[in-house]
């Protein structure tokens, strides 16, 4: 199943893509609430998944997928080669950093140049959503607690990341966090160990990786981060980003007005967002 939210008629509506054509859930369940905390708190992921709607072709915004996450955690030099690209030390443990929730954006909404800090990158990354509260959770039982999968850009200031010591504020500034186009659930995502991800910046491959590279896979971050942080429900873990960034370039390359950002994941799909003045 893939869930999407929509703009539709001036109104925030949670939906299903069905290959093109959309299920507007609110026309079916009226007190549906947004994709968000109580969805999924709720129940409402497997009510819907018995739904045997086809849906209807129609023209509505997509938005991001999930409501207001209470926090969005990411990983830091989790795939090998980007590691390398950046020439860092293999982390023998995670490295976690937090983005803003108020950073995310739509699939397709513009990402805002800042007046405060250059050199801005591109990072495309699988993104699991948390489905039920959970705390202490094994690895082995991690898959339990995932509402899906989606596709996010974790964009960053490469200057204020660096120049701050502490990565917050140049990942957290508004639109650095496009997310989308869908959330898929587990039992349509496939193999999450074996995801082709890609990044292109006006056409051109910046980008190509695979998720077999993880350093520290979803099962694992699930039960190191729930051992001392509670993870609620629509929660956002981003899970790093493979080599290919722009800063590491020789010469380096940065985002600038006028550039077309395309992330893709297998599976999932794209995220495509234009580079506009902020």
């Amino acid at each position: 199943m893939k869930l999407i939210r929509m703009r539709l008629n001036g109104d925030v509506r949670p939906g299903i893509w069905n290959e093109g054509r959309i299920v507007d859930l609110k026309t079916i369940f009226p007190t549906i609430p947004d994709i968000g905390e109580a969805f999924f708190e709720e129940g409402w992921l497997s009510k819907v998944a018995k739904l045997q709607e086809e849906g209807l072709r129609m023209d509505a915004p997509l938005l991001s997928p999930v409501l207001h996450p209470s926090k969005i955690i990411c990983l830091g030099k989790n795939y090998l080669e980007h590691a390398r690209e950046g020439g860092f030390d293999v982390p023998s443990r995670p490295l976690l950093f937090c983005k803003a929730p108020s950073a995310l954006t739509g699939p397709f909404d513009p990402i805002l140049l800042p007046d405060s800090s250059r050199q801005v990158d591109w990072e495309v990354e699988l993104a699991v959503v948390v489905g039920k509260r959970c705390k202490r959770i094994s690895k082995t039982d991690a898959m339990d607690f995932i509402a899906g999968f989606t596709v996010m850009n974790d964009v960053s200031a490469r200057e204020a990341q660096f120049g701050d010591t502490q990565w917050f504020r140049g990942k957290s500034f508004d639109t650095f966090a496009p997310l989308g186009p869908v959330l898929v659930t587990p039992d349509e995502i496939g193999d999450i160990g074996n995801l082709q991800l890609t990044t292109r910046v006006d056409g051109v491959v910046m980008q190509n990786g695979n998720t077999r590279d993880l350093i520290f896979d979803i099962p694992f971050l699930m039960e190191y981060i729930s051992r001392d942080i509670t993870l609620y429900p629509g929660d956002i873990i981003s899970t790093g980003t493979p080599s290919g960034v722009g800063i590491f370039r020789t010469p380096p390359v940065v985002l600038k007005a006028g550039n077309v950002v395309e992330c893709r994941i297998d599976g999932i799909g794209a995220i495509v967002n234009p580079v506009v003045t902020g």
